[in-house]
């Protein structure tokens, strides 16, 4: 799966014209995944689910990682807005890690026509993170704490991990609960990610099925 922002499958524009993807054929909005601060990863979940869906004739546009400025808060923001920007109808957002931090910081401001967010595993910024990690200092710096609770507006599930070491599980229920969200709770699962000996993840279209329902 590339990690440019071209649509994987649906509607796509013509070459030499400025016309913005669409959602497709029928109402299925156009799915954006929200990596967080690594590279692309071909094992990781959020990839191979981007490929499935594409293969099931879904839209699906992957935020690119950066090649600068990979922690500034502002900047992960931006991206995640140029990307949206460029699609034209409903999208459901599907974040992982610290792209569930920046889509709720996006969402502050943004003004598409969102449907819903799948929210998996968020970190949490405000208590000091495993060594090698960044500190709540230097993630305060680069924009990304105070991390908004207000109510997200739209529909959203947090899944969480009861193991994660970014993040423990009475904080991301706090975190739920601010944010309006539905919790599910995954069970041990780390961080939910190839270095916590998870690749496939099948339970990612289930929960995306049930944010589109409603």
């Amino acid at each position: 799966m590339s990690t440019d922002t071209r649509p994987s499958a649906g509607t796509q524009p013509s070459a030499g014209t400025d016309t913005p993807p669409s959602a497709g054929a029928g109402t299925q909005p156009c799915v954006v995944i929200v990596p967080g601060l690594r590279d692309h990863v071909e094992e990781h979940w959020q990839t191979l689910l981007a490929g499935r869906l594409a293969e099931a004739g879904r839209t699906v546009v992957t935020v690119p990682p950066r090649t600068g400025d990979r922690l500034g808060r502002e900047a992960q923001v931006a991206s995640l807005d140029k990307v949206v920007a460029q699609l034209a109808g409903p999208v459901v957002l599907v974040a992982h890690s610290a792209g569930v931090i920046t889509t709720v910081h996006w969402s502050r401001r943004h003004e598409a026509d969102v449907r819903g967010a799948l929210l998996v595993t968020p970190p949490d910024f405000e208590t000091p993170l495993p060594e090698g990690y960044p500190t709540p200092e230097v993630l305060a710096e680069n924009g990304w704490t105070p991390v908004p609770r207000a109510a997200l507006p739209f529909p959203s599930i947090v899944a969480a991990s009861s193991d994660d070491p970014l993040g423990s599980l009475e904080r991301v229920r706090e975190l739920a609960g601010d944010w309006g969200s539905r919790l599910v709770e995954l069970g041990a699962v780390g961080h939910l990610n190839p270095a916590s000996g998870h690749g496939p993840w099948p339970r990612s279209e289930e929960l995306l099925r049930e944010l589109e329902r409603g």
